[in-house]
């Protein structure tokens, strides 16, 4: 008669997350994530192939939370504070998905779709649909790098960091309006 399983997929990706939160990718192990669900390291491979897709499946599982929280009918100023406060939240997850390092393991392609959709339907209705990729590049590098820039203490001249968020917000938001030619 075969073992019972001790843990599952799920259980196994949400160990790896919060291990990733509190303590690094560094730290992201197998065996680390073992001891986190109450198995054997080689349990692990029963369900993950090896660390590399074990970091696929916490930057899929990252886009999909990050799908979650942004919805078809927000505007580009309500995504990106949702896109800022999911970045407060989640800081090293944030970064996995959105800035790793060159070598990390990045999620498969459907999941970024996913996750930009909305992004790239708000930005269509300022910018236009023709330029709706462009703009939503733009809206996501400007709030990604501020975003970055917060959670490492990157601004340190002093000055309201919330005003300055809402600042760049309003600002990209004018400089994407289509205007009417006179």
């Amino acid at each position: 008669m075969p073992t019972p399983d001790r843990t599952s997929l799920d259980a196994i990706v949400l160990a790896a997350r919060d291990l990733l939160e509190a303590e690094g990718i560094a730290s992201l192990t197998m065996n680390a994530v073992a001891l986190r669900v109450g198995v054997r390291a080689p349990s692990l491979y029963k369900r993950v192939d090896n660390r590399d897709r074990l970091i696929e499946l916490v930057a899929e599982a990252t886009l999909t939370d990050l799908a979650d929280r942004l919805r078809d009918d927000m505007t580009i100023a309500e995504l990106a504070t949702a896109f800022r406060a999911f970045g407060h939240e989640r800081p090293a997850a944030f970064q996995l998905v959105l800035t790793p390092a060159t070598g990390t393991p990045i999620a498969d392609d459907s999941f970024r779709v996913e996750a930009s959709r909305p992004i790239l339907i708000a930005a269509g209705k300022l910018a236009g649909e023709d330029k709706a990729l462009p703009a939503a590049r733009t809206v996501v590098a400007w709030a990604t790098g501020f975003i970055s820039m917060e959670l490492n203490g990157g601004f340190q001249l002093g000055g309201d960091v919330d005003e300055a968020w809402e600042f760049g917000v309003s600002t990209l938001v004018a400089a994407l309006t289509v205007r009417d030619e006179p």
